[in-house]
């Protein structure tokens, strides 16, 4: 019960995020709707005739707006100015479905016109049929149909409609696509990164498909996850993921990766779409949207002044990947006209040997011999599972944050379902306040000589505790080898949970 009302409670902390983000968004849409009325009342060059159908009170309203010289704030038609000959440049051309909102999560699936076979059928059946009938009550999946050609779009909306006819009228499933209007002249792309004119063309175009159905996404769930039209998922997928976000409620993080490819899988929190398709709309006859991704991390949390490592670390807690894959990438035949891809996703059939957790950034290090490419590294990111050759006394495992942490518990397990023997014993948890004060509730607690406190030991294969506040902030943890051990050393997870906030 305590969990699932933790649950309950983390969702509606999202909903309250939620609410608050939409408020803003109307606070923007009346701005919008004052900036009209300026321009209105400055086309009347002050007539008289022009006010008078309106109140007193009005008027004088409309005034202060007319003569007041505000900054004039950048916005999307800066980027995209051609948007503004056409008034239905940002409404969908066709729109299908019943409006569902509220819902925990949105699926986004761009489609268009495909010279050799199209996997879209495939895809929603693989999607819609892995869910319960209470999820098909809390999600919806958008299929954007990213062609002008309206005869094609009314063949493909025809088509579902024969084939998802119960999705569409249960608000389960809804298709869109954008007017010709909201595309801008592709024809003349600079040509950058050694891509083909028809590359640029194609990955300029699919930025603005992303961003069109990301606005169209933003006010209808909680999540958005970001996948394509030519995949399948596993059983259980919405749950699991659904289940991973609520788990990092209390984390800053901005990506949810659920495959490793491309953009397939990738979970938003719905926020955060507006900042990430005004990052697209300004950049996106540039680069790629998995460059322009990686850029917008880099901008949040990468100090120029440090390294790559540093910022690589710093990155990992915004954008967190699951594993094994819950989507895999059965499509041949690409978008780009010519182009063969025999992208898989080889983590969507493997077991799960290590448990993923949030960690601080950390600069992580080892007097342990690692085996096999299994490295520290990939294990406190939760990529991977950590092996070591026979531990021997006065090796260490060592994390040193990168800034120092208020620690509430700590949790390091060893040994796997493959080789449960690989565990670690005769290990001490040792921890390096910021500040070495004396404090009295320090006495109780082993200190070494290089001033670190010794707060657990491996016990059947697992260390686990919590930090008493004295201690924090912590600078560093470290794992501490006390005798030679008589097996190799595996460990699947590693836990060091922050206090929230």
């Amino acid at each position: 019960k305590l969990v699932a009302y933790q649950r309950e409670f983390h969702a509606l902390r999202e909903r309250l995020r939620v609410a608050e983000h939409r408020t803003l968004q109307r606070s923007s849409e009346l701005n919008n709707i004052l900036e009209q009325f300026r321009r209105a009342i400055a086309e009347t060059n002050g007539s008289k005739d022009a006010l008078t159908n309106f109140s007193d009170e009005t008027q004088k309203l409309l005034k202060e707006l007319a003569y007041r010289k505000p900054l004039q704030v950048p916005n999307i038609y800066h980027h995209l100015p051609h948007l503004l000959n056409n008034e239905g440049s940002l409404h969908p051309a066709v729109q299908v479905g019943q409006g569902r909102t509220g819902v925990s999560m949105v699926m986004g699936i761009p489609t268009v016109k495909r010279k050799v076979k199209s996997y879209l059928s495939e895809t929603l059946h693989s999607l819609i049929d892995k869910l319960s009938p209470e999820e098909k009550l809390d999600c919806v999946i958008v299929v954007f149909i990213g062609e002008t050609d309206i005869d094609y779009v009314h063949s493909v909306v025809s088509s579902l409609e024969k084939e998802f006819s119960t999705e569409l009228n249960s608000g389960l499933l809804e298709v869109i696509s954008p007017p010709a209007s909201y595309y801008p002249d592709l024809n003349n792309l600079k040509e950058t990164f050694g891509d083909s004119k028809e590359r640029v063309k194609w990955r300029t175009k699919q930025n603005l498909d992303y961003s069109f159905l990301m606005m169209y996404a933003v006010s209808k769930g909680v999540y958005y996850v970001q996948l394509e039209d030519d995949i399948v998922a596993k059983p259980n997928y919405f749950a699991t993921m659904k289940n991973f976000a609520l788990q990092l409620a209390s984390e800053d993080w901005m990506i949810l990766e659920f495959s490793q490819l491309g953009f397939i899988g990738k979970m938003f929190q719905a926020p955060d779409l507006n900042l990430i398709v005004e990052f697209i709309f300004m950049f996106y006859k540039e680069k790629p949207i998995d460059w322009l991704l990686d850029h917008i991390l880099w901008v949040k949390v990468c100090n120029p002044e440090k390294d790559a490592k540093h910022c690589e670390r710093q990155k990992s807690s915004l954008r967190i990947r699951f594993r094994p894959s819950l989507f895999q990438h059965v499509g041949l035949h690409s978008s780009l006209a010519g182009k063969i891809q025999k992208l898989t996703d080889k983590d969507f059939l493997k077991p799960l040997l290590h448990k993923i957790h949030v960690n601080p950034p950390a600069e992580v290090s080892t007097s342990l011999k690692v085996y096999q490419g299994h490295t520290l590294e990939k294990t406190y990111m939760g990529e991977d599972f950590f092996w070591a050759i026979t531990p021997m006394a006065g090796d260490y495992v060592l994390f040193k944050f990168d800034r120092p942490v208020s620690i509430e518990k700590f949790l390091f397990r060893s040994g796997n379902q493959e080789h449960p023997g690989d565990k670690i014993e005769n290990t001490t948890v040792e921890i390096l306040p910021f500040s070495d004060t004396a404090l009295k509730t320090k006495e109780k607690y082993k200190r070494t000589e290089d001033h670190f406190y010794r707060l657990a030991e491996f016990e059947k294969g697992v260390a686990e505790g919590t930090v008493d506040p004295a201690f924090n902030p912590v600078a560093a943890v470290r794992l501490s080898v006390l005798k030679d051990s008589a097996v190799w050393a595996i460990i699947s997870e590693i836990h060091i949970k922050r206090f929230a906030g």
